[in-house]
């Protein structure tokens, strides 16, 4: 019985020297190809290093192409290798939309430097009453500024990531704006949800004061008078201020917070076509929003004597109000518009405090 078991286990043991002594003797081969144009492939690449060593034109033309090959790693695209579309992304952000955007930019500074030179600021034309009328709550002075801070933060951040390695770099060198594109970039990633919370709260907070008027339409055949002496009356926002609530505040605000968030957060599983499309609106849209905040913050600050003070103390003199808000000065003497709650109107001051 033990000498049978041997014989078997001899003969198991010849069989499988004799494979492995066939497998031998056969000619080396690579793997078939899993389709003829792959094959054909793989046959003039094997030519090809025959000829010419080390030329791999073809592989990297097949890299290039962007068709999907093989891949171990699960995931959108991660069958692609190189996308061509973004050498096509690559010369469009650094070459139309930042050229133009920037001229853009420029040029508004001029022009609103220009016209400060030729008007400048914006003075009553009766003397103040010194009886302040409550404009803005504490409320909405709040989040006023907290979207203003946040909007100063994206922009400034937003230019040193667009224009920085040309107009920076070259004048305070690789470590230092090293270091300052990585804060631009941290504080623009982090800054940018909260600005999308802001525009919402400030959106609903004022909106109710935005709808639109018959009278609105004298204030945009005057251009608000703008470049009259003639006040054009309106009610608690003019319609210049209307169109930048609409126009600014939610079409472009909600806009670049929309392809904000498909490049702050890619793992919504995005492809990167997808976020080169964003890219672009995005760019677009905020210097769009960038051209029409300057204005906006020209017109609060130097370009109208009192209106900083609406926004900074949340009063304005009487004559301020009847100057350039007068149906909503109407509506507050007719006791169409409550007094605000949070606080009690600001006193006039007396006459001479001012010597003491």
């Amino acid at each position: 019985m033990h000498s049978r078991t041997l014989r078997i286990a001899a003969a198991i043991l010849g069989a499988l020297c004799l494979s492995f002594a066939a497998v031998a003797q056969t000619p080396p081969s690579q793997s078939p190809a899993v389709s003829t144009e792959s094959a054909g492939f793989a046959k003039q690449q094997q030519q090809r290093q025959l000829t010419q060593p080390l030329n791999n034109e073809p592989v990297w033309s097949e890299a290039r192409s962007g068709r999907p090959q093989y891949t171990s790693i699960p995931g959108r695209e991660t069958n692609v290798l190189i996308q061509p579309e973004g050498q096509t992304w690559r010369a469009l952000r650094n070459s139309q939309v930042s050229v133009y955007a920037g001229w853009a930019l420029v040029l508004m500074v001029l022009v609103i430097a220009g016209y400060y030179l030729w008007k400048g600021t914006m003075q009553l034309h009766e003397p103040p009453t010194g009886r302040k009328v409550r404009r803005f709550t504490n409320w909405q002075m709040a989040i006023h500024w907290t979207t203003a801070s946040a909007f100063v933060i994206l922009a400034v951040s937003g230019l040193i990531l667009l224009f920085g390695k040309n107009i920076l770099l070259p004048l305070i060198g690789y470590t230092l704006f090293s270091w300052l594109a990585i804060l631009a970039k941290n504080l623009h990633n982090f800054i940018g949800p909260l600005f999308f919370v802001c525009v919402l709260l400030l959106f609903f907070t004022f909106v109710r004061d935005n709808v639109w008027r018959a009278y609105d339409l004298a204030w945009i055949r005057h251009f608000g008078g703008l470049f009259s002496k003639k006040e054009v009356p309106s009610g608690r926002f003019n319609a210049g201020e209307k169109l930048w609530f609409w126009g600014g505040l939610l079409v472009c605000g909600l806009i670049v917070s929309a392809s904000g968030f498909v490049l702050d957060f890619p793992n919504f599983n995005q492809t990167r076509s997808t976020m080169q499309i964003a890219n672009i609106v995005h760019l677009a849209i905020a210097a769009m929003f960038m051209l029409a905040a300057l204005g906006h913050i020209y017109m609060g600050t130097l370009g109208m004597a009192g209106a900083y003070d609406a926004m900074s103390t949340g009063y304005v003199d009487e004559t301020w109000a009847k100057e350039h808000h007068l149906y909503w000065y109407n509506d507050i003497k007719a006791g169409k518009i409550p007094t605000a709650h949070d606080d009690a109107p600001v006193a006039a001051p007396a006459a001479g405090s001012a010597t003491r």
